[in-house]
């Protein structure tokens, strides 16, 4: 936890980076700023490197009620405040949430990091009522058999293999694909070759290879938790088509025959275009487009140790048997005080 904070640190010390007005009205009107000279590599190649942020207010979904594709600066406003209200609040004594961590006890809330001050209402972009596409009945039998299976073990927390993978730290929000908000420490570190761009992620440290050498696609056999990566350069921007994932990092409920193709466009010295779609037809009706952006930040980042080494799944455990053994206890009592 100690390094998880210090990354945190670290986003406080950069404060928050603000759009200018221009920017803001560039990115209402989707425009490429004119002027901006994008920078090469020695290659030629767009330069990519450096140190970015995902961290936004901007949800994947537009909010119920809301009708429109982009706020005012006052009506974002409100939402930035409402969210900082939302991060400060203290979680409830004792209860799972609380044991976990409490953002506001260790610093953690988003209000003080590099966030880019997004106008849109939501980040799907496509379709145009800016939420997710209706899922399709096999993608909805099977989140109800998952949540039966966990019932019936249980819980969550009573098995490992019940925990969330993030729990186990095996892989957290923010890491694989595509790149997202993952609450905190946000951050990643893009470094280019001419046969290859790394992305390396601050939660949890996963580094992606992305090959851009016009290798073969990967065999259909070999799969991973964040799937098998190609890219490739149209003009200036950097496609990359990610399949091969096993299906137990599921992205929104995602299968295994999740397909995402992310666009890496640079449009100025402080920002990278990040646009994905994402297909999958065991999970939704037809493909759907987000669009969000990197901010340029500060590095380096810092190693993430989580849960101490992993301690903390032992810990929840050891919870776990000290409550069974409890209302065994209280369920010996009873049956000898009926007789």
């Amino acid at each position: 936890m100690r390094l998880r904070i210090s990354a945190c640190i670290l986003a406080i010390a950069v404060g928050i980076v603000w759009l200018t007005t221009d920017t803001a009205a560039d990115q209402q009107s989707g425009a490429k700023p004119a002027a901006y000279k994008v920078p090469r590599t020695p290659d030629g190649k767009p330069d990519l490197q450096g140190f970015w942020s995902s961290a936004t207010y901007t949800p994947l979904e537009r909010r119920q009620g809301v009708t429109k594709e982009f706020y005012t600066p006052e009506e974002f406003q409100k939402v930035i405040e409402d969210a900082r209200a939302r991060d400060e609040n203290q979680t409830e004594p004792g209860t799972t949430a609380d044991v976990h961590y409490d953002f506001t006890q260790f610093g953690l809330d988003k209000s003080q990091a590099t966030i880019v001050q997004n106008l849109r209402t939501s980040q799907v972009i496509d379709p145009p009522d800016g939420r997710l596409p209706p899922q399709v009945p096999a993608a909805r039998e099977r989140q109800q058999r998952l949540a039966a299976e966990r019932k019936a073990a249980g819980g969550q927390y009573d098995r490992v293999q019940n925990m969330p993978n993030g729990s186990r730290c095996i892989i957290m929000g923010g890491g694989g694909v595509p790149l997202r908000d993952a609450g905190y420490n946000s951050n990643y570190h893009i470094v280019q070759s001419p046969e290859s761009v790394m992305v390396l992620g601050e939660m949890i440290h996963d580094a992606r290879v992305i090959p851009v050498d016009n290798r073969p696609a990967p065999p259909a056999g070999l799969r991973s938790w964040v799937g098998m990566s190609r890219g490739r350069w149209e003009g200036d921007t950097l496609v990359v088509e990610t399949t091969n994932f096993n299906g137990r990092n599921a992205y929104q409920g995602s299968s295994d025959q999740l397909k995402v193709t992310e666009r890496f466009t640079r449009i100025s010295d402080e920002q990278i275009e990040y646009k994905f779609t994402i297909e999958d037809p065991l999970t939704w009706e037809r493909p759907w487009t987000g669009l969000t952006y990197l901010q340029k930040t500060v590095g380096p980042l810092f190693e993430f140790a989580c849960h101490e080494s992993n301690y903390g799944v032992a810990n929840i455990l050891a919870g776990a048997r000290a409550e069974e053994a409890r209302a065994a206890e209280e369920a010996a009592k009873k049956t000898s005080g009926s007789r």
